[in-house]
This record gives structure tokens, sequence and C-alpha cells, in this order.
């Protein structure tokens, strides 16, 4: 009978007591020695890698001196107790296989610390790497640890389109879906909508919450989990044209339940890191950010500060502090605004609340002042905004007066509507920025480097 395969991570710990395994992966380095080489393996599984020997006695031995950084092996051997440091347990090999060569002139990983920049270059490659495949091992973990937050919460998982005929911010920055051939698509703009797919125009969706919110006045609380698309032509480190959003809604809940809900997923999602992601972790923490350690623990001690806008406005207004963008009653918080409340004003993470209803959008609760909604930013240090959201408008009346008010087409929205007027409820909800939180876990600066390949403004490669 063959022997199974045995993942690195299995061996390193023991592979359960068996003796003789079969490993399969990469080579990370080479080391010759009289009668014997060192080979260290990595399939992925984990960050540390599994010191293989290969004496001159194994079947494939003489294969060792065409392997280089990169080639991929399957090594057959005993597993036994390492006298070198910093690894309980080596491979006796008995048996080498090459499975893929690699040219060691061409293959452009070598042991050494490269560049994120030239990495974004060889995105294709760069998961190979210790610290991009710990960052993808973290982002496995935070999407699990989200639907296992929701389950044990009482949120039913709901899937929201990714094509859609809405513009659920008003925004217009969104990316046209269309089937028309390029002479069909110089058409008028009305015969060309007409002659598409769908009969009208559609787009990639800027968020679920829209089709979410009917979800929720039937089910009670549901969330969302999966890709969103902005046409925004910004080239910041915090910004991608492709992106994940989690967007949870709930009935019958207002704005305080919203920012509970908002602050104790954040709480979840960084002790899951921190304590269940420890060998991944401790790379960013001492290769990345040595202060992440200290700060994520202050993170899920202390709770969040929550302010209203106006006040968030007026101790920026009462810093000394030389902004680039202006601060004032009715401007909308800016990047550097808000890590200036969460970094030295603070000093922890911030959640403001009632914003002016001229900046907000439209589905926004309005409060009884008639100048502020019912909305909601979630601050952290060292990036800003990962959280936004609001209590619904679930008042008919006024949610048409708001549509209106903004010129958007009503008729778009007629669905929308009848919720408003079929058994309405109060109801709340925000989207989290997944790649963000992402950013705040690792202590990485660009969101292009929390993404397997990033989509961002004049960038489409891979």
């Amino acid at each position: 009978m063959s022997i199974r395969r045995t993942t690195v991570r299995a061996a390193l710990g023991g592979a359960e007591g068996a003796t003789e395994i079969r490993v399969m992966g990469w080579v990370r380095t080479r080391r010759d020695a009289k009668g014997f080489s060192f080979l260290e393996v990595n399939d992925g599984s984990c960050l540390s890698n599994l010191q293989v020997v290969v004496d001159d006695a194994a079947e494939g031995a003489a294969l060792v001196k065409d392997l280089g950084t990169g080639a991929s092996v399957a090594v057959l051997g005993e597993l036994v107790p390492s006298p070198g440091k910093g690894q309980r347990f080596e491979l006796r090999a008995t048996c080498l296989e090459i499975l893929g060569p690699a040219d060691p002139e061409a293959y452009p990983l070598q042991k050494k610390r490269h560049s994120d920049e030239f990495l974004r270059t060889i995105a294709h490659l760069r998961p190979r790497t210790n610290k991009y495949g710990a960052m993808l091992r973290l982002r496995s973990a935070l999407g699990q640890a989200v639907h296992r937050y929701f389950a044990a919460n009482g949120f039913a998982w709901v899937h929201t389109p990714i094509i859609t005929g809405s513009d659920c911010e008003g925004a217009g920055e969104m990316f046209r879906v269309t089937a028309l051939s390029d002479a069909e698509a110089a058409l008028p703009a009305a015969a060309r909508a007409e002659k598409d797919f769908f009969g009208k125009n559609a787009f990639l969706t800027v968020s679920g919450q829209l089709t979410a919110e009917p979800l929720a006045l039937a089910l009670g609380k549901v969330y969302s989990f999966g890709p969103t698309f902005r046409a925004e032509h910004s080239d910041t480190s915090r910004h991608a044209a492709e992106f994940w959003m989690v967007e949870p809604e709930m009935a019958f809940a207002d704005l305080e339940d919203n920012m509970d809900l908002a602050e104790s997923l954040l709480k979840d999602l960084v002790t899951v890191v921190t304590r269940d992601c420890a060998e991944d972790f401790g790379l960013f923490a001492k290769f990345v950010d040595p202060g992440l350690p200290e700060r994520l623990a202050a993170f899920v001690a202390e709770p969040f500060v929550r302010l209203p806008y106006a006040e968030a406005v007026s101790i920026l207004l009462a810093a000394k502090k030389d902004f680039a963008y202006p601060v004032g009653p009715g401007l909308d918080l800016q990047s550097e605004h808000e890590r200036f409340l969460t970094e030295e004003h603070f000093r922890r993470p911030v959640i403001v609340y009632d914003y002016p209803r001229a900046i907000k959008a439209f589905y926004m609760r309005q409060n009884d002042d008639n100048e502020t909604v019912a909305a909601m930013d979630v601050l952290v240090p060292g990036i800003g905004e990962v959280v936004g959201g609001s209590a619904r408008e679930e008042r008919l009346d006024l949610l048409e007066a708001r549509i209106r008010e903004l010129k958007l087409p009503l008729e778009a929205y007629w669905w929308y509507l009848e919720t408003r007027r079929f058994g309405t409820v109060p109801h709340a909800g925000f989207g989290l920025g997944f790649e963000r939180v992402l950013m705040l876990v690792t202590g990485i600066g660009n969101i292009r480097d929390v993404m397997p390949f990033a989509r961002t403004w004049r960038h489409l490669e891979f």
C-alpha cells in the first residue's frame, strides 16, 4: 500500500506518531556536505520549513545536484527527532523524486528579503515567500472566523447579487457590465441599454446592502461576504477596484446595536489572529511591525471611543495640526483626520456617529434634528476607516423625499421602497472592509499586499 502524503505542518508536529511518511513541497534552500545534503522544504501548510536529510544511499540521491530554490520534490523517508536547534523533527530521506525543476539562474525568489514593490511585479510567485504565505493563511483564518462569528450570533449567510441595476451609494463610481460588441456599444445611450443583455444598464455592485435589507426584513439577521467593486480613480494605499466586504443587516435594530456589533466583530477577529495564528502572526510582529502585539492587545481590551461627528470636528479644529485637507462642519473626514483622532488624540479605535445628512447616502436614517443621519464609521489606528454603516431609513415618506432630493431615479428603487410599504421596521447594518482588517492585524501598510492579486487603478496584471 502506498504511503499517503503528509503535510509539512503535520510532520513538524510529529505526524501523529507516524515514522515513515511522504512529503511534497518546494525547496527553499539546499546545503551540501560530504556524503549527504540538507534540503529545507515547505508546502505552504505553515510558516516553518521541514529539514530533509538526503544521504548518498537514498534512492534518487543523485538528483540533489539538480535541485535549486523553487524546485518541487516528493520525499519518502523516516521522521526522526532532530538534533538541530529550532526543530523537533526532520525527515531522513529514503527516496527523492523531482516533480518540477526550477532554473536557479532564472527563479526570481532567492533567500533574501525582497521589496514589496518588486514582489507586486511577480504576484504569481510571491505567495511562496514567508511574508505572503503567512498573509494568505491569515486571510483564510479571518474569512473562516467571519462565518463562525455570525453563525454563533444567529445570522443567516446570504448571497447578494454581484451584477446590479442600482447605485447603492449614489456616487456613480461603478463598473458597467455589458454583452454588446464594440459596434453596438457606439449606439445612442437609450438604444444601447435596450439592446444589452438585461435590456437596461447593468453594473458591478459597490455593496450588497440594498439587496441584503429585504432579506433581513424576512430572516431577522443576515450577512453577506463577497467581492465588491468601485471604479474610483484612486491610487492610494487604502483603495482597490475590487475588494471584499462583510455586510451584516439586522431587523429591529438601531444605531447603538450597529455600533455594538461592529466593535464586537472586530475584537473577535483580532482575537482569532493573535490567539489561534501565533506562528504566522509572529512573523508580522517581528519583521513588519514590532508594536503590533501590544497595540492589538489594547484593541481587544479597551472599549472603543464613541463620539458625535460635531465633537470630532471640534477636536480637529482645536488641534495644533497642519492638515492637508480642510476641517469644518459639513465636511467629510479624510484619512489624515481619522488617523489623528485614533493615533494621536485618543490613541485607540474611535466610532464617529451622527454625520451631516448632506454628505451621506440616501438610505441613512434621518435624525430628529433634520440635519444629521444615524450613520457611523469605525476608525482604527494606522488605517482610518474600516467600517461604515448606519441605521436605515425605514419611513417611506422620508426615504422617498431623500431620493428625490438627490435626483436619483425613483423608479429604480421601486422594490426597495416596497419594503417600507409592507411591514417596515427599524433596521441597521454596516460594511466592513475585509482587506483593511487584514492590514490592521498584520501591520501591512498597503492594501495591494493583503490581496492575492490586487486590482487597482491602471493596474490589471495576472
